[in-house]
């Protein structure tokens, strides 16, 4: 199935809080399973929703996962 981040590890690799990473999955901007204890976020859907999130021109801050995990 591949790795999965939870609210925790995805707050730390995208320097947000676990506050904005709640509030993402409840408006459904960002790719996410819901499990009965949590919300977990598959690795490769995020690697592939920043790079969605990549702007002409310029890019948002570079995030590398594999640092943090």
């Amino acid at each position: 199935m591949g790795i999965l981040l939870t609210v925790e590890d995805l707050g730390e690799v995208l320097k947000v809080s676990q506050r904005t990473i709640y509030d993402w999955t409840h408006a459904n901007f960002i790719p996410y399973y819901k499990f009965p204890k949590g919300v977990r976020f598959k690795k490769t859907e995020i690697e592939r929703w920043l790079k969605q999130k990549h702007q002409n021109g310029r890019m948002f801050h570079k995030v590398n996962i594999d640092e943090k995990l």
